[in-house]
């Protein structure tokens, strides 16, 4: 009767998975069950295997070996429509949006014929309005995907999955754009969802969140299962040790020692891009010796200060100085020849080219000059050194050099970047969402690198919407709402509550 009873209550079976890219075994004979309204956390390294084996799930990719079952019945393989017809919804590490199409038609693509989407928009428009309010993704039903920033892009593929009424929902990174409150909703609708029947995969870099939201963990590494253990019988130190194998140490930056003004902002303004709000009379002085933290809501105009100090946009009102020189032309071209090194936010569509490979990608910001040409001849052997010198340092998962960059995973993707920024050595240092999507030993590692530049002499910025990385690295903090930078503040002088209120505008209300 138990027997039973239990194969009634498992809604999703995996036996002996495996799936190999070439000589690369991504996933190793993996086998796991999930109940009815269970939350499991799948953990591990960049490059584990966790995103291959949900892809496998959801029907993306076809496993080599081994075998799905959902409710009791066999999944066909490669078949994502079969796996969204018995009920399986994921939510992608990677977006897979149209650009050029509504939030609300992106929701409904692919649940009606498409002569049909313009059927029934009403209702479609007040459920999807209903679960944004309920699960605290709220955005404009209307706006344009290719007008929001990365944290708005995020909430729609949450939603979209949501729309789609899953009975097992796999959340791949869902809150790495997502500010603390609103991964606190989040999690208080799952958890109601969770207690009417809904089974739930997280996988998740956050080891709070894993503790905080799941039941039981499996720990993934170099494409095996090698832990199980119940999340109230563990702790963040131990599933850490359990990911990398070994003990992790935080971060802890030395007191730093500023120098002189590298780049300064003086009442710079740009445009607003669709939603997204321009900069509104900024100064900004970044200091050699110091890592300046911008802490600010996804949205709130750090994309905007992104753009700038990247080249891709230039100011329209106010004045912009480089090692004490007023810029005029700017590009990106000119931004990188000023020793600005560029870690983007979206690795995807600014960070790296899908079809070229690691070494390709490896050498975009530099080819043009020695050691990887000479009279304008590539040395594509000398190129290759260098790439496999940042696959080793930086701990690249990958075949090779030649490996097309778009079969890595999103982690390992970032290191790579990584790796070209930092081996550039560069003067000033953006980086913006550095370690999102990274493993916790890869994020000790590049918060290692940034105090390194650093205390080398760089200036560094850093934007990110995790404000206890903020609080950790940062030597000095600046807070961004709706385009406005608030003072500066010294580490250590805000609490987490008081930042909050800068982020709310409060701050910025109070202080005019």
């Amino acid at each position: 009767m138990t027997n039973t009873r239990e194969a009634q209550d498992t809604v999703l079976r995996l036996s002996g998975i495996t799936k190999r890219f070439g000589a690369l075994t991504a996933n190793d004979a993996i086998s796991f069950e999930l109940k009815r309204g269970e939350v499991i956390a799948l953990l591990g390294e960049n490059g584990a295997g966790k995103t291959t084996l949900m892809n496998i799930l959801f029907g993306h990719y076809t496993a080599d070996e081994g075998k799905v079952e959902v409710f009791g019945q066999p999944l066909p393989p490669g078949a994502p429509g079969a796996a969204l017809a018995a009920g399986v919804g994921m939510v992608h590490q990677h977006f897979t949006l149209a650009d050029n199409m509504s939030v609300l038609d992106n929701i409904l693509l692919g649940t009606e014929p498409l002569w049909r989407l313009g059927m029934g928009r009403g209702a479609a428009r007040r459920k999807v309005e209903t679960l944004a309010r309920d699960f605290g993704l709220v955005v404009d039903p209307d706006a344009k995907i290719g007008a929001l920033s990365v944290g708005e892009r995020q909430r729609v593929e949450i939603l979209k999955a949501l729309y789609r009424d899953a009975r097992i929902l796999i959340l791949d990174e869902p809150t790495a754009v997502l500010t603390p409150q609103e991964t606190d909703a989040l999690f208080e609708t799952l958890r109601k969802a969770v207690a009417q029947g809904l089974s739930i995969i997280f996988i998740s870099h956050k080891l709070h969140e894993v503790m905080s939201i799941s039941s039981r963990v499996l720990v993934l590494r170099h494409g095996r299962l090698v832990g199980e253990v119940k999340t109230d019988e563990t702790d963040r130190h131990r599933l850490a040790e359990l990911m990398v194998g070994a003990e992790i140490t935080a971060v802890a930056p030395s007191e730093a020692t500023p120098g002189d003004v590298l780049l300064r902002l003086s009442g710079v303004s740009t445009p607003a891009q669709g939603n997204r709000p321009g900069l509104n009379s900024v100064d900004l002085d970044l200091r050699a010796g110091q890592i300046t933290g911008l802490a600010g809501v996804s949205g709130n105009g750090q994309g905007a200060l992104a753009d700038l100090l990247s080249g891709l946009e230039a100011p329209t009102e106010g004045e912009m100085d480089v090692a004490g020189v007023r810029v005029r032309g700017w590009s990106p071209r000119t931004a990188v020849a000023h020793g600005i090194g560029r870690i983007p936010e979206d690795r995807h569509r600014t960070g790296t080219i899908a079809d070229f490979t690691l070494t390709e990608n490896a050498v975009l910001e530099g080819y043009m000059k020695p050691p990887f040409s000479s009279r304008g001849w590539m040395d594509w052997s000398g190129a290759e050194r260098h790439t496999a010198e940042i696959i080793d340092k930086y701990d690249v998962r990958c075949p090779g050099p030649d490996t097309r960059i778009r079969l890595l995973s999103g982690g390992n993707m970032q290191k790579l970047i990584l790796g070209r920024v930092f081996e550039a050595g560069p003067n000033i240092i953006l980086a913006n969402q550095p370690v999102r999507g990274l493993d916790i030993g890869a994020v000790t590692y590049v918060q290692e690198q940034l105090i390194a530049a650093r205390d080398a002499g760089a200036a560094v910025l850093l934007i990110s919407e995790d404000l206890d990385e903020v609080l950790a690295l940062s030597d000095v903090i600046r807070v961004m709402s709706e385009g406005r930078l608030s003072p500066e503040f010294a580490r250590g002088s805000m609490t987490p509550a008081e930042l909050g209120v800068w982020m709310a505008g409060q701050g910025f209300e109070d202080a005019a």
